[in-house]
């Protein structure tokens, strides 16, 4: 791996990282943040296209490719209405933990992933691990009856959204469509889901005329950074998809830690060794499943 390949895959890490703590360092309700961060990220993937030459795939390629974005535009409402209830430091580690169990599970009763016997027991056996690792980074010292409520709630919330996410993941896959063609139709996808998400919710909020909502087109940026930077990551001349996958995981330890940081999401000593411990496994495991083959 050389260093040009290093700091490539590591724009997830800040991306990705840095983007939920954005989101809500800017406010606005679920509709504003979904709203412009999209927004961000279809203006993003626009001047992309136009700089890169890349064509726009046609047919039932861009139909799939428009699924994956409203997939994930899904799933992220799902996320924004969670970071109301317990606050992106403790979403962010779920999130991503449902993610890559579903990914994995996906992987293997889909694509025919981790067909050996040995595989398929270590694999489940990290996917195990990664829900230890999420059920620690939500873990309160001092429990009360709401943060308790809230916690189920939200998680309620992450299991639904994760299907977007899945979405996200499997249409492009289906299509046997790469990243680097799917970006424009993706970005499209989710900021027609976002405009019809707030058109039904307008008379509560107008976020067509509020200031946070263009303030969120920076998050947009973030968050297309890191997908475009992973994308570049995953191909086989720079870091391969494994370590692509890996490098990009991290990006849960800033989102989590920036959130307790800088937005004061407090947590006690003993909660945030907790948490440190829990995003170390979720990372751990996810490395063993990205490099079972």
């Amino acid at each position: 791996m050389n260093a040009i390949a290093l700091l490539v895959g590591l724009g997830p890490l800040l991306g990705w990282g840095l983007y939920p703590t954005i989101a809500s360092l800017f406010g606005g309700k679920p509709t504003n943040q979904i709203y412009g961060s999209t927004l961000g990220t279809l203006i993003f993937s626009a001047i992309f296209i136009l700089i890169s030459g890349y064509s726009i795939p046609t047919g039932i390629k861009f139909i799939l490719a428009l699924i994956s974005g409203a997939g994930w535009a899904f799933g992220q409402i799902m996320s924004f209405k969670a970071f109301e209830l317990i606050g992106s430091s403790r979403v962010m580690p779920i999130t991503t933990a449902l993610q890559l169990i579903v990914t994995a599970l996906w992987g293997v009763f889909a694509l025919g992933n981790w067909q050996n016997p040995l595989h398929r027991i270590i694999g489940f056996v990290a996917l195990l691990v990664i829900i230890v690792g999420a059920t620690m980074t939500a873990w309160q010292e001092h429990k009360d009856t709401k943060g308790s409520d809230d916690l189920k709630k939200a998680v309620g919330l992450l299991v639904i959204g994760v299907i977007g996410y899945w979405a996200y993941s499997a249409a492009p896959q289906e299509a046997h469509l790469d990243g680097m063609h799917a970006f424009f139709p993706q970005a499209l996808g989710m900021f027609l889901v976002a405009v019809i998400y707030c058109l039904l919710h307008i008379k509560e909020n107008n976020v067509f005329a509020v200031k946070s909502s263009y303030l969120q087109i920076i998050s947009g940026f973030f968050f297309a950074f890191a997908a475009l930077t992973y994308l570049i990551s995953a191909q086989p001349d720079m870091n391969g998809l494994a370590t692509g996958f890996v490098l990009s995981q991290t990006s849960v330890v800033l989102a989590t830690l920036t959130s307790i940081y800088f937005l004061h999401q407090s947590k006690t000593k003993k909660e945030l060794f907790i948490t440190i411990l829990g995003l170390f496994l979720i990372i751990a495991a996810a490395t063993v499943t990205a490099f079972l083959h």
